[in-house]
């Protein structure tokens, strides 16, 4: 069984035991997390579930493992002939989930 849920304005592909990376999320590790944003959900078997946009009455649950940091973003904006260039950037922070359970 696996589901597609949407967290951050991303879409992440999840399934029992798997363990993803998700936008920041305001939960400490070890806390149990929920995710109603369900898009998708594919049982074993081969019957799909599509959510017109999320499926009513599903979650997934999961378990924070902790906080990472993704990787180094580098914005460059440069205007020719004009000597106009700025460097900017940013490193966001990602919180870890361990998915548990699906419900449908």
């Amino acid at each position: 069984m696996f589901a597609i849920i949407q967290s951050g304005g991303r879409q992440v592909k999840v399934g029992p035991g798997v363990s993803v990376t998700v936008d920041l999320l305001s939960a400490e590790a070890g806390q149990e997390v929920t995710f109603d944003q369900v898009l998708f959900v594919g049982k074993d078997g081969g019957d799909v579930v599509v959510g017109a946009p999320f499926v009513a009455g599903a979650r997934v649950v999961g378990v924070v493992d902790g906080e990472a940091r993704g990787p180094k973003i580098r914005i460059f904006k440069k205007t020719r002939r004009k000597g106009y260039r700025r460097t900017n950037g940013h490193r966001s922070t990602l919180t870890r989930v361990t998915v548990k359970d699906i419900l449908v």
